[in-house]
């Protein structure tokens, strides 16, 4: 990594990220033409990349994996999160091989193509990693040109004028735009997904998509509930039409901030008429807000599968997956509401409970079966309680 002035263009280079202050990372282009402007930041599972890609929290995001060899077991119609990536792109450290799996139906390099998602390969993702813990996840331009033609000093200005994710309300863009029901369950070895496994005499559940992950509406029905989605900028009286014995609320990308001026107070207003609520990660943060705490933007985020969380109550340590970049600042936490989970990476909140309410929420994905079900009893625990 270098100054785009003073670093030339390497031999075979059909790819390349620029930075806001000009520090540039050469490679292998692969997936689709073009350019793309984000924050750049790292994940370091071992697998499931396509997951990770298609996860809406990740929007406005180029993952770093850190992983040296992604995307080598192909790619499936099985391993998405949504109906399209959400990622703008990703950094590879090595160019990945063939699919060698059995479940593949294609390859990575296809899928990004098909998808219109930007690969760069052959980065030393070590060193960017690093990069990114010493000064903070940078806004950045990743570019892709089969003929190796880029405008560096273009590409900087690009990503020196992006924003950030700060003051940025994306989950009202990657929200579902009506309500639908969900009745899908989970995947099982040589079945797939469990199929119309709604649960009629189940407790109905309300999830608020402020983007929203499948498998956390296969674990909730899984769990025995009747799942119904509605919008990320659903009214109160909107989602109360639905009789809902209890509210989930999704994850999501952007900042909490941002997203809470309209959620907020829905949130509020769910809680003051006594509904239960559970919520992950970006509604693990709206719900703090919804109390009164406040939010900050992290100098990296936590994004992986082995994140260690402990559990407050007894000791207990969950091997978890997170995926955020803001948090909940634990010192802002009102009396009401008590802290029953910590990040053992860095002692932040990793979880709350109100005493007040029928009301809790982790900053982990229980659904993202890192440890692998480690937490799996925090759905059971939530549609259980509304029986």
């Amino acid at each position: 990594m270098a100054d785009a002035a003073a670093h030339a263009k390497p031999d075979g280079a059909t790819g390349v990220l620029v930075m806001a202050d000009g520090t540039t990372v050469w490679g292998v282009g692969i997936g689709a033409e073009g350019s793309a402007v984000g924050e750049v930041c790292f994940n370091t599972a071992m697998t499931g990349y396509q997951e990770a890609m298609t996860d809406p929290s990740y929007a406005r995001q180029i993952i770093t994996f850190t992983a040296a060899h992604i995307g080598n077991t192909g790619a499936n119609a099985e391993d998405v999160e949504a109906t399209n990536p959400h990622a703008l792109g990703c950094i590879l450290r090595e160019v990945p091989s063939e699919a060698a799996s059995w479940r593949a139906t294609g390859t990575f390099d296809n899928w990004l193509k098909s998808w219109d998602r930007i690969g760069l390969a052959g980065v030393d993702t070590r060193a960017l990693t690093r990069r990114i813990r010493e000064a903070g996840a940078p806004n950045a331009v990743l570019s892709h040109s089969a003929r190796g033609d880029f405008d560096l000093a273009a590409l900087r200005t690009q990503a020196a004028a992006w924003p950030g994710l700060e003051g940025m309300d994306l989950a009202a863009q990657v929200s579902a735009t009506q309500s639908y029901g969900w009745d899908d369950g989970l995947w099982t070895l040589g079945q797939g997904y469990a199929t119309h496994a709604a649960n009629p005499d189940g407790p109905r559940v309300v999830a608020i998509d402020y983007g929203i992950k499948r498998n956390i509406l296969r674990n909730l029905v899984a769990a025995g509930a009747r799942v119904t989605v509605v919008p990320a900028t659903a009214t109160f009286a909107e989602i109360m039409a639905h009789e809902p014995a209890g509210i989930f609320l999704s994850n999501g990308p952007g900042d909490p901030a941002a997203t809470g001026i309209h959620a907020v107070p829905t949130i509020q207003a769910v809680l003051n008429a006594g509904v239960p609520l559970f919520g992950i990660c970006l509604g693990h943060q709206l719900l703090g807000l919804a109390v009164g705490a406040s939010t900050f933007k992290m100098h990296q985020g936590h994004r992986g599968a082995n994140h260690p969380v402990k559990r407050l109550s007894d000791g207990r340590v969950e091997i978890t997956s997170m995926n955020h970049g803001f948090a909940l600042d634990a010192a802002t936490l009102p009396a009401n509401a008590k802290a029953t989970h910590v990040s053992l990476f860095d002692g932040s909140n990793a979880g709350l409970e109100l005493t007040d309410r029928r009301a809790f929420s982790v900053q982990y994905h229980p659904e993202a079966s890192p440890g692998p079900q480690d937490s799996h009893y925090l759905f059971k625990r939530f549609v259980d309680s509304l029986r």
